[in-house]
C-alpha cells in the first residue's frame, strides 16, 4: 500500500517571490506541475504545497481568500529531526524575509518555532523527543 500524500493548496500574491523564498530554504518545485499560475513545492516524498496565484486559487473555491495579514487560515506544522534543525529552518526563513509571530516554545520533550512566509501563511516547525512519542 502506498503512503498517503498531502497537497496543501495556498493562495499567493507573488508566485515568483514565493518560489524564490522557498528555494532559499532548500526546497524545490516539481516542474511537471509548475507554470505561471502554480508551483508544486516539494516538501517531502509525501508532502507538497501547491502555491497558486490568487486568480488560479479562486477557480477552486467560491469563498473569499483569507487576508493573512489579519486572519489565520490554518497553522501548517512540519516536523524536524532535531531542535537544531528547527532553528536552522526558521532562521533560514527569517533571513529570506519571513517573520516570527511568537517566541520559541520549549517543553523539554518538544521544541517548536513558527514563521510566517512572505504571503502570511503560518508554518510551525517542531521537534519531539522520540522517547516521548513511544510513551
Amino acid at each position: 500500500m502506498s503512503a498517503t500524500m498531502i497537497f496543501v493548496n495556498l493562495p499567493v500574491k507573488d508566485l515568483d517571490a514565493s518560489k524564490a523564498f522557498w528555494a532559499k530554504l532548500g526546497y524545490s518545485c516539481n516542474p511537471q506541475f509548475t507554470d505561471d499560475t502554480a508551483a508544486c513545492l516539494v516538501i517531502s516524498d509525501t508532502i507538497y504545497a501547491m502555491l497558486l496565484t490568487e486568480p488560479r486559487f479562486k477557480e477552486f473555491t467560491h469563498k473569499a481568500i483569507a487576508d493573512t495579514s489579519t486572519t489565520t487560515e490554518a497553522l501548517l506544522c512540519l516536523s524536524a529531526e532535531s531542535r537544531e534543525k528547527v532553528d536552522e529552518l526558521v532562521d533560514a526563513a527569517l533571513a529570506a524575509g519571513a517573520t516570527e509571530p511568537r517566541a520559541a516554545q520549549d517543553h523539554g520533550f518538544m521544541y517548536g518555532r513558527a514563521f510566517e512566509d512572505l504571503e502570511g501563511h503560518t508554518w510551525e516547525i517542531m521537534w519531539m523527543d522520540p522517547a516521548a512519542v513511544q510513551g
